[in-house]
Protein backbone atom coordinates (compact mmCIF):
# COMPACT_ATOMS: atom_id res chain seq x y z
CA UNK A 1 0.00 0.00 0.00
CA UNK A 2 1.25 3.28 -1.02
CA UNK A 3 2.21 5.43 2.01
CA UNK A 4 0.09 8.35 2.56
CA UNK A 5 0.61 11.83 3.38
CA UNK A 6 -3.14 13.17 3.97
CA UNK A 7 -6.36 10.94 4.43
CA UNK A 8 -9.01 12.67 2.53
CA UNK A 9 -12.03 10.38 3.07
CA UNK A 10 -13.00 11.84 -0.30
CA UNK A 11 -16.97 11.51 -0.80
CA UNK A 12 -17.17 9.95 2.61
CA UNK A 13 -20.85 11.25 3.70
CA UNK A 14 -21.87 10.53 0.06
CA UNK A 15 -20.59 6.40 0.47
CA UNK A 16 -23.61 5.15 2.15
CA UNK A 17 -25.49 2.75 0.07
CA UNK A 18 -29.37 3.00 -0.88
CA UNK A 19 -31.31 1.55 0.94
CA UNK A 20 -35.12 0.71 0.33
CA UNK A 21 -37.85 2.50 3.42
CA UNK A 22 -38.99 -0.64 4.65
CA UNK A 23 -35.50 -2.24 5.87
CA UNK A 24 -34.73 1.42 7.09
CA UNK A 25 -37.56 1.95 9.29
CA UNK A 26 -36.54 -2.05 10.68
CA UNK A 27 -33.28 -1.26 11.68
CA UNK A 28 -32.00 -2.23 13.82
CA UNK A 29 -33.49 -5.98 14.19
CA UNK A 30 -30.81 -7.75 16.39
CA UNK A 31 -27.88 -7.53 18.14
CA UNK A 32 -25.29 -4.13 17.16
CA UNK A 33 -21.62 -5.01 17.88
CA UNK A 34 -19.27 -1.98 18.95
CA UNK A 35 -15.47 -2.94 18.52
CA UNK A 36 -13.08 -1.56 20.54
CA UNK A 37 -9.82 -1.94 19.25
CA UNK A 38 -8.28 -2.13 23.15
CA UNK A 39 -8.21 -4.35 26.24
CA UNK A 40 -11.14 -4.39 28.29
CA UNK A 41 -11.23 -1.61 31.61
CA UNK A 42 -9.31 1.15 29.73
CA UNK A 43 -10.86 4.49 29.05
CA UNK A 44 -12.35 3.84 26.17
CA UNK A 45 -13.44 0.77 27.20
CA UNK A 46 -15.74 2.05 29.66
CA UNK A 47 -16.55 5.16 27.32
CA UNK A 48 -17.96 2.48 24.88
CA UNK A 49 -19.82 0.51 27.12
CA UNK A 50 -21.30 3.72 28.81
CA UNK A 51 -22.76 4.55 25.12
CA UNK A 52 -23.35 1.37 23.93
CA UNK A 53 -25.64 0.47 27.22
CA UNK A 54 -27.59 3.60 26.48
CA UNK A 55 -27.90 2.73 22.81
CA UNK A 56 -29.22 -0.32 23.57
CA UNK A 57 -32.25 0.86 25.49
CA UNK A 58 -33.16 3.56 23.07
CA UNK A 59 -32.75 0.75 20.07
CA UNK A 60 -34.28 -2.01 21.78
CA UNK A 61 -31.56 -4.17 20.57
CA UNK A 62 -28.59 -5.47 22.89
CA UNK A 63 -25.69 -3.37 21.83
CA UNK A 64 -22.19 -5.31 22.66
CA UNK A 65 -18.96 -3.98 23.16
CA UNK A 66 -16.31 -6.66 21.60
CA UNK A 67 -12.47 -6.09 22.46
CA UNK A 68 -10.36 -6.64 19.87
CA UNK A 69 -7.09 -4.89 21.30
CA UNK A 70 -3.22 -4.44 20.25
CA UNK A 71 -1.08 -3.17 17.25
CA UNK A 72 -1.90 0.62 18.08
CA UNK A 73 -5.45 0.14 17.08
CA UNK A 74 -4.60 -1.74 13.97
CA UNK A 75 -5.99 -5.68 14.97
CA UNK A 76 -9.58 -3.57 15.97
CA UNK A 77 -9.30 -1.37 12.95
CA UNK A 78 -9.05 -3.89 10.56
CA UNK A 79 -11.91 -6.10 12.78
CA UNK A 80 -14.19 -3.20 11.22
CA UNK A 81 -12.79 -2.70 8.05
CA UNK A 82 -13.93 -6.49 7.23
CA UNK A 83 -17.02 -6.68 8.82
CA UNK A 84 -20.02 -6.40 6.68
CA UNK A 85 -21.63 -3.06 5.94
CA UNK A 86 -25.44 -3.33 7.34
CA UNK A 87 -25.02 -1.12 10.43
CA UNK A 88 -24.92 -4.44 12.82
CA UNK A 89 -21.12 -3.64 13.76
CA UNK A 90 -19.80 -0.44 14.45
CA UNK A 91 -16.12 0.68 15.60
CA UNK A 92 -14.25 2.70 18.18
CA UNK A 93 -12.02 4.91 16.70
CA UNK A 94 -9.14 7.45 17.64
CA UNK A 95 -6.75 9.72 16.60
CA UNK A 96 -4.77 6.51 16.04
CA UNK A 97 -6.65 6.23 12.66
CA UNK A 98 -5.05 8.97 11.10
CA UNK A 99 -1.64 8.45 12.88
CA UNK A 100 -1.69 4.92 11.63
CA UNK A 101 -2.36 5.72 7.73
CA UNK A 102 0.48 7.76 8.05
CA UNK A 103 3.40 5.87 9.64
CA UNK A 104 2.25 2.80 8.15
CA UNK A 105 2.46 1.94 4.64
CA UNK A 106 1.07 -1.82 4.59
CA UNK A 107 -1.84 -1.16 7.00
CA UNK A 108 -4.04 -4.47 6.10
CA UNK A 109 -6.89 -2.00 5.24
CA UNK A 110 -7.22 1.45 3.20
CA UNK A 111 -8.77 3.95 5.47
CA UNK A 112 -9.95 5.71 3.22
CA UNK A 113 -11.63 3.23 1.13
CA UNK A 114 -12.66 0.60 3.95
CA UNK A 115 -14.10 3.04 6.44
CA UNK A 116 -17.11 5.48 6.86
CA UNK A 117 -16.76 7.89 9.28
CA UNK A 118 -20.20 8.42 11.32
CA UNK A 119 -19.46 11.06 14.28
CA UNK A 120 -17.20 12.43 17.26
CA UNK A 121 -17.98 11.03 20.55
CA UNK A 122 -15.98 12.22 22.98
CA UNK A 123 -12.62 14.80 23.58
CA UNK A 124 -9.87 14.39 26.17
CA UNK A 125 -8.23 17.91 26.63
CA UNK A 126 -4.77 17.09 27.99
CA UNK A 127 -3.12 19.40 30.55
CA UNK A 128 0.70 20.10 30.26
CA UNK A 129 2.14 19.73 34.03
CA UNK A 130 5.63 20.33 35.95
CA UNK A 131 6.86 19.18 39.42
CA UNK A 132 6.95 21.92 42.31
CA UNK A 133 10.72 22.61 41.82
CA UNK A 134 10.04 23.93 38.18
CA UNK A 135 10.22 27.68 38.20
CA UNK A 136 7.69 28.26 35.97
CA UNK A 137 3.98 28.85 35.93
CA UNK A 138 2.98 29.59 32.80
CA UNK A 139 3.69 28.37 28.93
CA UNK A 140 5.88 31.75 28.49
CA UNK A 141 8.05 30.60 31.51
CA UNK A 142 8.57 27.47 30.32
CA UNK A 143 9.63 28.50 26.78
CA UNK A 144 11.68 30.90 28.22
CA UNK A 145 13.60 28.42 30.49
CA UNK A 146 13.72 25.92 27.51
CA UNK A 147 15.15 28.33 25.06
CA UNK A 148 18.27 29.27 28.34
CA UNK A 149 18.58 25.71 28.62
CA UNK A 150 17.97 24.13 24.70
CA UNK A 151 18.32 20.01 25.45
CA UNK A 152 18.64 19.93 28.60
CA UNK A 153 14.53 20.20 29.90
CA UNK A 154 12.68 16.66 29.35
CA UNK A 155 9.22 15.36 28.76
CA UNK A 156 7.65 12.30 29.04
CA UNK A 157 6.49 9.97 25.94
CA UNK A 158 4.55 7.24 25.86
CA UNK A 159 5.51 5.79 22.19
CA UNK A 160 6.72 8.81 19.67
CA UNK A 161 3.53 8.15 17.55
CA UNK A 162 1.22 8.51 20.59
CA UNK A 163 -0.81 11.54 20.79
CA UNK A 164 0.83 13.00 23.79
CA UNK A 165 4.10 12.99 22.22
CA UNK A 166 2.87 14.36 18.89
CA UNK A 167 1.21 17.25 20.74
CA UNK A 168 4.50 17.98 22.63
CA UNK A 169 6.65 17.56 19.45
CA UNK A 170 4.08 19.72 17.80
CA UNK A 171 4.04 22.61 20.72
CA UNK A 172 8.18 22.28 20.21
CA UNK A 173 8.05 23.40 16.90
CA UNK A 174 5.51 26.26 17.15
CA UNK A 175 7.21 27.36 20.45
CA UNK A 176 10.85 26.90 19.12
CA UNK A 177 11.58 24.89 22.12
CA UNK A 178 14.42 21.98 22.30
CA UNK A 179 12.96 19.75 25.22
CA UNK A 180 14.21 15.80 24.76
CA UNK A 181 12.06 13.37 25.18
CA UNK A 182 12.29 10.05 27.54
CA UNK A 183 9.79 7.19 27.00
CA UNK A 184 7.82 5.58 29.71
CA UNK A 185 5.45 2.73 29.81
CA UNK A 186 2.62 4.27 30.14
CA UNK A 187 0.93 7.37 31.63
CA UNK A 188 1.40 6.30 35.24
CA UNK A 189 5.31 5.61 35.14
CA UNK A 190 6.05 9.26 33.17
CA UNK A 191 3.72 11.21 35.89
CA UNK A 192 5.93 8.86 39.06
CA UNK A 193 9.06 10.08 36.72
CA UNK A 194 8.10 13.41 37.09
CA UNK A 195 6.99 13.78 40.69
CA UNK A 196 10.23 12.29 41.27
CA UNK A 197 12.38 15.23 39.09
CA UNK A 198 13.46 12.83 36.58
CA UNK A 199 11.60 15.30 33.95
CA UNK A 200 10.16 18.50 33.69
CA UNK A 201 7.13 18.60 31.92
CA UNK A 202 4.65 16.57 30.43
CA UNK A 203 1.12 16.17 29.20
CA UNK A 204 -1.55 14.06 30.50
CA UNK A 205 -5.36 13.81 30.66
CA UNK A 206 -7.50 15.46 33.81
CA UNK A 207 -7.67 11.52 34.92
CA UNK A 208 -4.14 10.55 35.50
CA UNK A 209 -3.44 14.06 35.80
CA UNK A 210 -6.09 15.78 39.02
CA UNK A 211 -4.83 13.42 42.07
CA UNK A 212 -1.42 14.50 42.10
CA UNK A 213 -2.79 18.20 40.91
CA UNK A 214 -5.19 18.05 44.00
CA UNK A 215 -2.20 16.47 46.21
CA UNK A 216 0.30 19.13 45.27
CA UNK A 217 2.84 16.49 43.89
CA UNK A 218 2.79 18.44 40.11
CA UNK A 219 1.34 21.73 39.03
CA UNK A 220 -0.72 21.94 36.14
CA UNK A 221 0.30 25.17 33.98
CA UNK A 222 -1.70 25.12 30.37
CA UNK A 223 -4.25 23.09 28.23
CA UNK A 224 -3.80 21.72 24.73
CA UNK A 225 -7.18 22.24 24.09
CA UNK A 226 -7.29 25.90 22.61
CA UNK A 227 -11.39 26.29 24.05
CA UNK A 228 -9.86 25.56 27.85
CA UNK A 229 -10.92 22.72 30.41
CA UNK A 230 -14.15 23.07 32.31
CA UNK A 231 -13.08 21.07 35.18
CA UNK A 232 -10.07 23.32 35.28
CA UNK A 233 -11.38 26.64 34.11
CA UNK A 234 -8.80 28.78 35.76
CA UNK A 235 -5.92 27.12 33.69
CA UNK A 236 -4.75 28.58 30.07
CA UNK A 237 -4.69 27.04 26.88
CA UNK A 238 -1.78 27.02 25.29
CA UNK A 239 -3.24 28.76 22.40
CA UNK A 240 -3.29 31.93 24.09
CA UNK A 241 0.48 32.69 23.06
CA UNK A 242 0.63 30.28 20.21
CA UNK A 243 -3.37 31.00 18.45
CA UNK A 244 -2.63 27.77 15.98
CA UNK A 245 -2.14 25.21 18.60
CA UNK A 246 -5.27 23.59 19.50
CA UNK A 247 -5.04 19.67 20.45
CA UNK A 248 -7.29 16.70 22.53
CA UNK A 249 -7.39 13.05 21.75
CA UNK A 250 -10.74 11.66 20.67
CA UNK A 251 -12.75 8.81 19.94
CA UNK A 252 -15.42 8.48 17.37
CA UNK A 253 -17.31 5.94 15.76
CA UNK A 254 -17.28 4.39 12.15
CA UNK A 255 -18.25 2.07 10.38
CA UNK A 256 -17.78 -0.15 7.17
CA UNK A 257 -17.84 1.74 3.97
CA UNK A 258 -20.88 0.91 1.88
CA UNK A 259 -23.01 1.10 4.71
CA UNK A 260 -26.12 2.20 3.77
CA UNK A 261 -27.17 6.17 4.54
CA UNK A 262 -30.24 5.39 6.34
CA UNK A 263 -28.65 3.58 8.30
CA UNK A 264 -24.76 5.42 9.37
CA UNK A 265 -28.05 8.51 9.95
CA UNK A 266 -29.80 6.21 12.44
CA UNK A 267 -26.14 5.42 14.22
CA UNK A 268 -25.70 8.92 13.97
CA UNK A 269 -28.84 9.76 15.56
CA UNK A 270 -29.02 7.96 18.09
CA UNK A 271 -25.36 8.04 19.53
CA UNK A 272 -26.14 11.79 20.12
CA UNK A 273 -29.40 11.09 21.94
CA UNK A 274 -27.08 8.71 24.10
CA UNK A 275 -24.30 11.03 24.45
CA UNK A 276 -27.19 13.98 25.26
CA UNK A 277 -29.11 11.71 28.20
CA UNK A 278 -28.27 13.46 31.47
CA UNK A 279 -26.97 10.03 33.23
CA UNK A 280 -24.21 9.89 30.61
CA UNK A 281 -23.23 13.47 30.68
CA UNK A 282 -22.56 13.02 34.48
CA UNK A 283 -20.89 9.49 34.20
CA UNK A 284 -18.29 12.00 31.63
CA UNK A 285 -18.11 14.77 33.81
CA UNK A 286 -16.53 12.55 36.06
CA UNK A 287 -14.42 11.03 34.10
CA UNK A 288 -12.74 14.35 33.20
CA UNK A 289 -14.05 14.20 29.17
CA UNK A 290 -15.93 16.31 27.37
CA UNK A 291 -18.82 14.88 25.27
CA UNK A 292 -18.48 16.43 21.55
CA UNK A 293 -20.41 15.35 18.74
CA UNK A 294 -20.14 16.78 15.35
CA UNK A 295 -21.94 15.97 12.10
CA UNK A 296 -20.51 13.34 9.32
CA UNK A 297 -19.60 16.01 7.76
CA UNK A 298 -17.88 17.99 10.21
CA UNK A 299 -16.40 14.90 11.74
CA UNK A 300 -15.10 13.97 8.47
CA UNK A 301 -13.52 17.34 7.42
CA UNK A 302 -11.77 17.15 11.57
CA UNK A 303 -10.12 14.29 10.30
CA UNK A 304 -8.75 15.87 7.37
CA UNK A 305 -7.24 18.71 8.75
CA UNK A 306 -5.92 16.76 11.68
CA UNK A 307 -4.54 14.01 9.25
CA UNK A 308 -2.50 17.52 7.45
CA UNK A 309 -1.47 17.90 10.89
CA UNK A 310 0.06 15.17 11.88
CA UNK A 311 1.61 14.68 8.32
CA UNK A 312 3.45 18.17 8.99
CA UNK A 313 4.36 17.01 12.77
CA UNK A 314 5.46 14.00 11.78
CA UNK A 315 7.75 14.88 8.62
CA UNK A 316 9.56 18.32 10.32
CA UNK A 317 10.15 15.73 13.85
CA UNK A 318 11.14 12.28 11.83
CA UNK A 319 9.05 11.03 13.41
CA UNK A 320 9.38 6.84 11.87
CA UNK A 321 8.05 3.21 13.49
CA UNK A 322 11.79 3.34 14.89
CA UNK A 323 11.73 6.25 17.26
CA UNK A 324 9.12 3.91 19.02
Amino acid sequence: MKRRTVLKFAGAVALGAPLGSSQAQTYPSRQIRFIVPYAPGGGADIACRIIAQKMSESMGQPVIVENRPGASEIIGNEALARAAPDGYTVGFISNALTVNAILQPKLPFDPERDFLPVTRLLTIPLIMVVPPSMPVNSVKELVALAKSQPGKLNYASFGAAGPHALAMEWFKRVSGTDIVAITYKGVAPGLAALVAGEIQVMLTGLSGGMPHIKSGKIRAIATTAAKGVAALPQLAPIALDYPEYDVNTWYGLGVPAGTPAPIVSRIHEETVRALNAPDVRQRFDSLGVEIAPLSQEAFVAMLREESRLWARVIKEAHITLKSE
